[in-house]
């Protein structure tokens, strides 16, 4: 059974409180995590944590959130539930994002929907059992990107997936973040992404152009000077209306959850999908409440079970198999 609708709780008013409340004050431990490394299709590689279940159990594999990992708050508390239930778990991480520079010039990105695509295959090859896909923020919306792109392929690949607050319209979200209080996450975010960008550009100096990225004070300057041009996009704004996933949702054919509060202070809710957005496999809902993948439960000082029993709920209702509990 599905959880009731999400509501936040009265003690935790606000946009910005109910998005920092898991980091601030939560702070899940993750589960024991078995790690494994993948070479990339471009020599590359990308390190893969894992929790383990039974042959055959359904597998959960997550695309975390920009800077994100496996020890972020929604990973760690869905990968204990996986466990709890007896189902397996999967935290691919994006290149740089798992505590090792990376042996190619390029990063990740929101539109990165090759990424995704090339896991996913790599994680059907090697599993029995039903295989769902989650996204969260930035991962949510490269999933969506490659739903949408191969539209009925992705149903040989896996059996239902949940975007939760995926910044789907690009464009809305960097600007948004440039504004207000919203500057204070903006900031945050640069403080791991540039020290790795700068990293990055000591060995490969031709990539950018050090002194814009030294300089970027919001997304807007920082992905106008690296990720854009680096990842084959014109400027900021060609990545960022290239890569926003809203116009994907009507091509996606696999069973697909679409979760976004409707105060995220990350995306403008004017800017949220409605039904005319979105083909029929897709489930668009909108609670008043949450924050940017925030969506605390409880009494005070809360928990975090809400968002992995809807995300499971929605997968086990879509395989018509496993059950919920």
């Amino acid at each position: 059974m599905p959880p009731p609708p999400y509501r936040a709780p009265w003690w935790l008013p606000g946009r910005h409180l109910q998005t920092v409340w898991p980091a601030l004050v939560l702070r899940p431990r993750p589960p024991h995590y078995r790690r494994e490394r993948w070479t990339t299709p471009d020599g590359d590689f990308i390190d893969v944590d894992l929790t383990d279940g039974p042959a055959g159990a359904p597998l959960v594999v997550l695309f975390h959130g920009l800077e994100g990992s496996a020890r972020s708050p929604y990973a760690a508390t869905l990968m204990h539930e996986l466990v709890r239930r007896g189902w397996r778990g999967a935290v691919p991480h994006f290149r740089g994002c798992s505590g090792a520079p990376n042996d190619r010039p390029r990063a990740y990105h929101s539109g990165d929907a090759d990424e995704i695509g090339w896991i996913l295959e790599r994680f059907r090859e090697h599993t029995d059992g039903p295989l769902f896909a989650a996204g969260v923020s930035l991962g949510a919306n490269a999933m969506l990107k490659w739903l949408g792109r191969e539209g009925d392929r992705a149903r040989a690949i896996v059996t239902s997936a949940a975007a939760i607050s995926a910044p789907l319209d690009l464009v809305a979200a960097g600007t948004v973040l440039g504004r207000g209080f919203n500057r204070v996450y903006t900031r945050e975010f640069l403080r791991t992404l540039k020290p790795k960008t700068l990293a990055k550009l000591d060995r490969w100096p031709h990539l950018a152009d050090r002194a814009r990225v030294a300089a970027a004070r919001d997304f807007h300057g920082f992905d106008d000077a690296f990720t854009a041009p680096v990842h084959g996009y014109r400027d900021v704004l060609d990545y960022w209306t290239r890569a926003s996933s809203i116009g994907d949702l009507r091509h996606i054919r696999v069973p697909t959850l679409v979760l976004n509060a409707r105060n995220d202070p990350f995306l403008p809710a004017a800017r949220l999908p409605g039904a005319a957005d979105a083909g029929p496999a897709v489930t668009i809902e909108q609670p008043p409440t949450g924050g940017h993948v925030g969506f605390v439960s409880g009494p005070f000082p809360g928990n975090l079970r809400w968002l992995p029993a809807r995300m499971l709920a929605f997968f086990a209702a879509a395989a018509d198999g496993p059950t919920a509990g």
